[in-house]
């Protein structure tokens, strides 16, 4: 499913027009970009949770040309799904 699939599955849950569809999906995506930058979580109980966790430096070799690189700590955006997500799942 892409955004544009899924801004039509909440239009027609909501019974919405997907202009108002939209923007709840890009303000949910907004609220959780905004929170995570931040450093805080956002868990959505049964769903899971989005934070961010810090990667750290490591040494690895480009494939095509066996040269070694380091690689810098930074960090990444992390997704923990809940337990009712991990249980529909097959």
């Amino acid at each position: 499913m892409n955004k544009r699939e899924l801004v039509a599955h909440v239009a027609d849950q909501a019974q919405i027009t997907k202009k108002q569809a939209a923007q709840a999906v890009e303000a949910v995506l907004a609220g959780i970009h905004k929170t995570i930058w931040t450093g805080d979580k956002v868990s959505l109980v049964g769903f899971g949770t989005f934070s961010v966790k810090e990667r750290a430096a490591r040494k690895g070799i480009v494939p095509g040309t066996g040269k070694r690189v380091d690689f810098p700590a930074k960090k990444v955006p992390h997704f923990k799904p809940g337990k009712g997500l991990k249980e529909n799942v097959i």
